[in-house]
Order: structure tokens, then C-alpha cells, then sequence
């Protein structure tokens, strides 16, 4: 008699769960977009700080629906509130990217604009842990061997951007700098574009095709559920 109950609230942690999983694989690259031309084009301007806050709040809408999926598991919980927390400090810090569109000699702005970058790339490698310990408690063993895999390969590319980007704003801080120094900014300047590519953009992919695979996997083990 007592059975129906727990089912009953199971299936709707699973169903939040999976929009939870859904908002974020749509709300990544829609982020990506949304963020990049407000910041760059003018094609959004006439919209205000409205795009990027709507991006980034569908990103932390996301990560709300995940709350109510084995509330007692601390370390799958601690894994989700780092991620929470990147998530507010990036919906916080997205209007700078308008206003520094609309004054781009703003040091202030362009600071925060820059502390953005480092909390989305920050954001980016939380959701991959968060990732990691949802498929650990996941019963699909294919899931859990592959989120381990592309979230490690991830987290160290993250690693790589990060080390890149510090490298890259330590050399321009050098009025004049050796030969070899030179030669070394030349390069990445030259090859940022394939630079993004490979370490943002590579693990912004994987990371999507996680979260869609979860969410297969939650979908698949629902209906497949025997009476």
C-alpha cells in the first residue's frame, strides 16, 4: 500500500531532473551565442541587458530542477551548490557585458567582463564534476565509464584555457619583452581562433553531449520500468 508513494516521488525527481539536464544542454551554447554578441555585435543592443541574464538564468534554472535528485548524497549536494553558486556570479555578471559594449574604454567594465570569462570557464568545469557524480549514481555502467573519461579530457582542457589565457595577459603586460617572449604572444595571438576551438569549444561540446546522454539514459530506464 505504502509502494505508490516513494514511485510517485521518484518520477517527479526524475522528471526534474531531466529538465534540469534539458535547460542546460540548450542553455550552453545559447549562453555562448547570446553572451558573445551582446558583448561584441549590435544586433542585441536595443534588447538591453535582457539576452544575457535570460541565458544565463536559464542555465541556473537548470541547475535548480537538478536539486530535487537524491537530496542526500553530500557529495553529488556539494558537487551542485559550486556549480549553483558559478551559476548566480555569472547571471550577476552578465549585464557588463552590454554596458561594456555600449563603453568599451570602461576599465571597470572590462575587468568584469574578463571576471566573467574566468567564472564561465570556472562554471563550465563544476558542471562537469556535477556531471561525474550524477553518473556514478546512475545504474548505467557504459554512462558511468563514459562520463569519468570526457570529464577528466574536459577538465584538463579547461586547465589548458586557463593556463593559456594567464600566459597570454601576463606577456601583454611587458612593454618590452625578449625576442623569445615575442615570438611566443606572435603565436597564440596568431592562433587564438583555433586556441578557442580546441579548448573551449571542444570540452563546451562534450559536455553537451553528457548531458544528453544522461538524459537518455534517466528517459530510457523510466519507460523501459517494468509495471
Amino acid at each position: 500500500m505504502h509502494d505508490p508513494v516513494p514511485n510517485a516521488e521518484l518520477l517527479r525527481s526524475l522528471g526534474r531532473l531531466v529538465r534540469g539536464l534539458s535547460a542546460l544542454f540548450w542553455g550552453l551554447p545559447i549562453a555562448l551565442i547570446v553572451c558573445f554578441y551582446t558583448a561584441k555585435a549590435d544586433g542585441l543592443r536595443a534588447f538591453g541587458i535582457a539576452p544575457p541574464l535570460g541565458a544565463t538564468g536559464l542555465l541556473v534554472y537548470g541547475l535548480w530542477q537538478l536539486g530535487g535528485f537524491q537530496k542526500q548524497e553530500r557529495i553529488w549536494r556539494n558537487a551542485l551548490e559550486r556549480a549553483r553558486i558559478l551559476g548566480l556570479v555569472n547571471f550577476g555578471l552578465s549585464p557588463f557585458l552590454y554596458w561594456w559594449n555600449r563603453v568599451p574604454n570602461e576599465p571597470f567594465f572590462l575587468a568584469m567582463v574578463g571576471l566573467l570569462a574566468l567564472t564561465a570557464l570556472l562554471f563550465l568545469a563544476s558542471l562537469n564534476l556535477v556531471l561525474q557524480r550524477l553518473g556514478a549514481m546512475l545504474p548505467d555502467e557504459t554512462l558511468r565509464l563514459e562520463t569519468r573519461q570526457f570529464t577528466v579530457l574536459n577538465l584538463s582542457l579547461l586547465a589548458a584555457t586557463f593556463f593559456a589565457a594567464v600566459t597570454y595577459f601576463s606577456l601583454s603586460q611587458f612593454q618590452k619583452m625578449p625576442l623569445w617572449l615575442g615570438i611566443i604572444a606572435s603565436v597564440m595571438e596568431r592562433g587564438s581562433f583555433w586556441m578557442l576551438v580546441l579548448l573551449v569549444l571542444l570540452p563546451l561540446a562534450m559536455t553537451m553531449a553528457l548531458l544528453w546522454k544522461t538524459k537518455e539514459v534517466i528517459l530510457d530506464s523510466i519507460f523501459s520500468a517494468g509495471p
